[in-house]
């Protein structure tokens, strides 16, 4: 195999981990300029369910973290699941551990699980040290989530990348369905759903729409015109899963416990490997 063939596998390797982990919080980046205009175009049911899930912000915000079960679908194979942390309280951030083989990262790591964060504006990928090449001796790689998301995406993540504002979002929209009592996970929730054009998704749609912002997370989406979000809240105001489509990319993220969880920081810069140059996002 060429060296050339091989740096462009171990590329597509990266991309698809680094993706999964951009979706995993990219779609809840979903509050922007236009919330607060929709308030005003509400009617009286949606006053109704902007009112109970404004109280499941205000809780969701207040705990700031939780532990998680995350699946994402990209359309091209098995489900990635991602289990473990995502905190919001003080920046948006995970820990969590990531299925190696449907995430194509065998190569570079030999358990069945990839531990990955996102911290600090970045992803970071725990993998074995190779014996040459940018991850000689490395145990961490490390992608910018600007080389994943592009620069306007970046800045959604950045502001408003956790539940609490994909909550708040479809608790203002006009567009909201209240879907009855469906149990989860043997808890008790109510469903909730809305379908948010993306020219509605401030930064972030702003990432989809602009032909400037050929990121790695707009190849593996595909087009996108919008954004369906799904939550289920249970009888403590707390979101118990939630249902995130867009494009090709679905993402289910399921809240087991809330609050409790440790922070998230980067690993050490001198066992970590930055690829974020060799994925630029233009």
């Amino acid at each position: 195999m060429s060296s050339g063939t091989k740096d462009m596998r171990e590329k597509r390797r990266i991309r698809v981990a680094a993706t999964v982990g951009a979706a995993a919080v990219a779609l809840a980046a979903t509050a922007g300029c236009g919330a607060a205009r929709d308030t005003a175009d509400a009617v009286s049911k949606t006053d109704s369910i902007a009112q109970i899930l404004s109280r499941v912000t205000s809780q969701t915000e207040k705990v700031g973290s939780a532990k998680v079960d995350m699946s994402t679908d990209l359309g091209q194979g098995s489900p990635i699941t991602m289990k473990g942390t995502y905190s919001w309280g003080k920046g948006v951030a995970y820990d969590v551990m990531m299925d190696t083989s449907a995430a194509q990262m065998q190569p570079l790591q030999d358990d069945p699980e990839l531990r990955a964060l996102m911290v600090d504006g970045a992803y970071y990928y725990n993998v074995d040290p190779q014996p040459a090449g940018l991850l000689k001796g490395k145990h961490w790689l490390r992608v910018d989530v600007s080389a994943v998301l592009g620069k306007a995406g970046a800045a959604a993540v950045a502001k408003s990348g956790d539940p609490t504002a994909g909550l708040r979002y479809i608790g203002l929209t006009k567009d909201v369905e209240d879907l009855g009592e469906q149990p989860v996970r043997g808890r008790e929730a109510r469903h909730y759903r809305a379908t948010l054009d993306k020219s509605r998704l401030g930064n972030l749609g702003k990432s989809l729409s602009s032909s400037e912002e050929k990121s790695i997370f707009n190849s593996a989406t595909g087009p996108v015109d919008e954004i369906t979000i799904d939550v289920w809240v249970d009888g403590k105001d707390l979101p118990v899963r939630m249902v995130q489509v867009m494009g090709k990319a679905k993402v289910t993220i399921d809240f087991l416990k809330f609050g409790g969880t440790k922070a998230v920081t980067a690993p050490p810069a001198s066992d970590t490997a930055d690829f974020s140059s060799q994925f630029p996002s233009q």
